[in-house]
């Protein structure tokens, strides 16, 4: 993959890797910075015990960095957390995990308020909840929450900037932190910084809904990285052409360049190998009933971006114009709850279970439900079921990656058919190997559905191994040591 071109140049932004003579610089002398650590703790009987990790990032992440010698900073999420860094059991697996204790009502305001219920809506153009110029009250509540954004970015950089070695590289994670880089440029000079986005970018009539001055505020504050990095050359254009229009075709750019993430095959590989992945398959078998029966799979958080219920109203679609699949198709959805503090979610969730349960209704018969609905989280049946599935759906109104889309090719033993909106991020690279959908129509998933349903073994086959290659062309570490190199690549000082 050759060296890509520079975002100062404004031209579209490629893939860069380094070159034999320029090696990523050394993990232990790397800072990475997310508001979610590798590690999480509850209190069980009294005792400290370990807490799975939420989020996909943060898992993502981890495997990569056991061993490193790399230093994490993140946020302490709760009571437990707090005890467990204060106890030392967040040194662990070759690396340091430095939690941030950031005042729970300022945690509130700068995540849930600003971070999730209107920066991640911007950025998914699904409407942002930033109240309007007219509505003072609002603006006055939220221009508070926009402050403590800012304060926690500031901590956040303080805290980086404590331990950070000297000459040492910071790798900033996601929107929560668009704002860190210049003030960790005002304490620290001497380190190396990018930041990586890993949600799609706003274009600009998302940008124009926040409050006056924000985007400009979130536009200089990522340019005072050194890099920015994205998943898709869309979502890196449409940083380019926000900055252009609300900073000036004259502001400094950061080095803006191309990344996207992937999976580990021989440790996602491993990982269905686990006894717990055979009985939780065990069980999906019973759901399925009929071994001669279809199984369609989504795995999903049930977020709004993930578009559940056009996903659920297409399979409704498909049963109506092909009665032949009554009884010999059955759709298995893993989507688990998420941000479950938010009244949006809250809504979406029903919604979701209401959809579900009058196609259940509509179609069902004794011997025979369509849709399986799944809502708690257990990785090891998700696991099961990618390697179940004979269709697999990821259909994404907008989504900065998809790494299910990537998962399920690799584990999957039946050759099943990725059918994958236009709007996912991995699109880009998996084209060549999908049944692509458009997100927003039913009519056309119902029959991209049927396609992937009825192709011909000798096509899946060949779906599969082009996925599969594409897929195992890139490692997660490729991922990483593009970051590390893209923070040094010589630019103008900010």
């Amino acid at each position: 993959m050759p060296p890509g071109s520079s975002g100062r140049s404004g031209a579209t932004p490629e893939k860069r890797v380094a070159g034999p003579e320029e090696g990523p610089p050394r993990l232990d002398q790397a800072v990475m910075v997310s508001n979610r650590g590798p590690l999480a703790f509850r209190y069980e009987d009294g005792q400290l015990v370990p807490a799975p990790v939420g989020g996909g990032l943060a898992g993502s992440l981890r495997p990569l960095l056991v061993g490193t010698g790399i230093t994490w900073v993140a946020c302490a999420l709760g009571p437990a957390d707090r005890a467990a860094a204060k106890a030392g059991l967040m040194q662990s697996e070759g690396m340091s995990v430095e939690l941030v204790d950031i005042d729970p009502d300022l945690f509130h305001l700068a995540y849930n308020v600003v971070s999730n219920a209107t920066l991640w809506f911007c950025h998914h153009h699904l409407g942002s909840p930033a109240p309007a110029d007219d509505d003072p009250e609002r603006m006055a509540t939220w221009a508070g929450a926009w402050a403590a954004y800012k304060e926690f970015n500031r901590l956040m950089a303080h805290s980086v900037a404590a331990v950070a070695p000297q000459g040492g590289t910071v790798l900033a994670q996601d929107y929560h932190l668009a704002l860190m880089g210049r003030e960790l440029g005002r304490l620290r000079p001497d380190l190396a910084s990018a930041h990586f986005t890993h949600t799609p970018f706003a274009g600009l009539d998302a940008l124009r809904s926040l409050p006056g001055g924000v985007a400009a505020e979130l536009l200089e504050g990522l340019g005072s990285y050194g890099a920015c990095g994205f998943h898709s050359a869309r979502w890196a254009n449409a940083f380019l052409a926000a900055r252009a229009e609300f900073l000036g075709p004259d502001a400094p750019k950061p080095e803006v360049y191309l990344s996207p993430l992937s999976t580990d095959p021989a440790l996602l590989e491993e990982s269905v190998e686990q006894p717990a992945v055979a009985d939780a398959l065990a069980t999906i078998n019973t759901l399925v009933g009929d071994p001669g029966r279809k199984v369609i799979v989504r795995v999903d958080r049930m977020e709004l971006s993930k578009n559940l219920v056009r996903g659920f109203l297409a399979y409704g679609e498909l049963l109506e114009r092909h009665p032949e699949h009554h009884g010999r198709v059955v759709f298995l959805a893993m989507a688990y709850p998420t941000r479950q503090d938010l009244v949006e979610y809250q809504a979406y969730e029903q919604e979701v279970a209401a959809t579900v349960a009058a196609i259940n209704e509509r179609f069902g018969r004794e011997d025979w439900r369509p849709i399986e609905l799944l809502t708690d989280d257990n990785y090891p049946r998700s696991l099961a079921a990618l390697t179940r599935y004979d269709v697999l759906l990821v259909n994404p109104t907008r989504d900065g990656l998809n790494l299910v889309a990537k998962e399920g090719p690799l584990v999957n033993e039946r050759h099943g058919v990725l059918v994958l909106s236009r709007e996912a991020g991995a699109y880009d690279e998996l084209a060549p190997g999908v049944v692509p959908v458009d997100p927003f129509d039913v009519q056309d998933m119902a029959e991209a559905l049927q396609r992937a349903l009825v192709m011909p073994a000798g096509e899946r086959r060949a779906h599969h191994d082009t996925l599969n290659a594409i897929i195992r062309s890139r490692h997660p570490r490729d991922w990483l040591d593009e970051q590390l190199v893209a923070a040094r690549i010589p630019g103008p000082r900010r």
